[in-house]
């Protein structure tokens, strides 16, 4: 902690969600003062305990309306952009929040003078046929456009506590009959530590790493889907048999989902879409450095982490080796 960053405002849009969070932790360690910009501030005072007293403020804005965007930008030095969607609910749509939203942050960052971090994801792309890389692609476009010295990362699936991903899975498998195995389970993966991510983020805020390259941020090892779900049932002791659904199967599977009104839908078809392609680490980018290993931040492996938040899957009143009750 020095004295240079506790004059250095970091403005974090979406700092109270699963990434922001950490982000938001990474960045009080180091002694920067941070403005987290939620849609509900009143929600996001679990952040407080993280800083000193006076460190960590809350500002109302919502990606959505551009005035909100502008006023949180201001004064800042920093503006991090973490907020995305994994599927759309009422006025939460790809484009006004991945796309519309992206920009609003780049512009007001650019009129207030900061530098921009911008998390987009592994597999952007403005052409995809799949709404959310086309969005995130449509994002980078702009971001570079608008601000050609912008640090733009892309994570692989990320895993932590919070998580959407094995969190799901463990959760279905104390319940269902069988997993599913989308696509056979073949789709590749290089999940990414939460925690990492927000070094990451931390270092070019640091300046000890290049800020105005694109990052594509993924874990130490390369695992299928099939391989993924393997691991969280041996984390959860649980033994479930798979059934292979061909994507077509479960885009319509998906489609039916998404019709049942307030609740998040298991898959989705743009999600279906998303699984026809590997999620891992370009060769480009290995090359020329631009991960996480290029940054400094040693990757972290899955199988370390995984006990510490699923064990609450575990059949009920099984024991850890501990000898506590999981």
């Amino acid at each position: 902690m020095t004295l240079a960053n506790q004059t250095k405002l970091v403005t974090i849009f979406g700092g109270s969600g699963f990434v922001g969070r950490y982000i938001v932790r990474a960045l009080a360690k180091r002694g920067y003062r941070i403005r987290v910009a939620v849609r509900r501030p009143d929600l996001a005072g679990f952040l407080q305990p993280l800083g000193n007293v006076g460190q960590i403020s809350f500002v109302q804005a919502n990606l959505r309306y551009r005035n909100s965007v502008d006023s949180a930008a201001q004064g800042s030095d920093f503006v991090i952009n973490c907020v995305g969607i994994l599927h759309e609910a009422g006025r939460n749509k790809f484009d006004a929040v991945q796309d519309f939203g992206a920009r609003a942050v780049a512009e007001a960052a650019r009129a207030a003078g900061a530098k921009l971090i911008h998390l987009s994801a592994i597999g952007a792309d403005a052409s995809s046929s799949s709404s959310y890389a086309r969005t995130k692609g449509l994002a980078e476009k702009a971001i570079r456009e608008i601000l050609p010295d912008a640090t733009i990362l892309r994570p692989s699936v990320v895993f932590g506590p919070e998580d959407q991903f094995f969190n799901k899975f463990a959760n279905m498998a104390r319940t269902a009959p069988f997993l599913p195995l989308i696509g056979g389970g073949k789709t590749a993966f290089q999940p990414v530590y939460v925690a990492d991510i927000a070094e990451a983020v931390a270092r070019v805020v640091d300046g000890s790493a290049q800020s105005g390259k694109i990052y594509e941020l993924g874990g130490p090892e390369v695992l299928t889907f099939r391989q993924c779900m393997d691991l969280m049932l041996s984390v959860i002791d649980r033994k479930k048999s798979y059934v292979s659904l061909p994507f077509s199967i479960a885009s319509l599977i998906g489609s039916v989902a998404s019709l049942v009104p307030f609740v998040a839908p298991p898959i989705t078809p743009d999600q279906v879409k998303l699984l026809k392609q590997d999620n891992v680490v370009s060769k480009e980018a290995e090359a020329e450095g631009r991960t996480l290993a290029g940054m400094g931040v040693k990757p972290t492996l899955v199988e370390p982490i995984l006990p510490a938040y699923l064990v609450r899957y575990r059949p009920q009143g099984q024991y850890t080796r501990s000898g506590k009750a999981a």
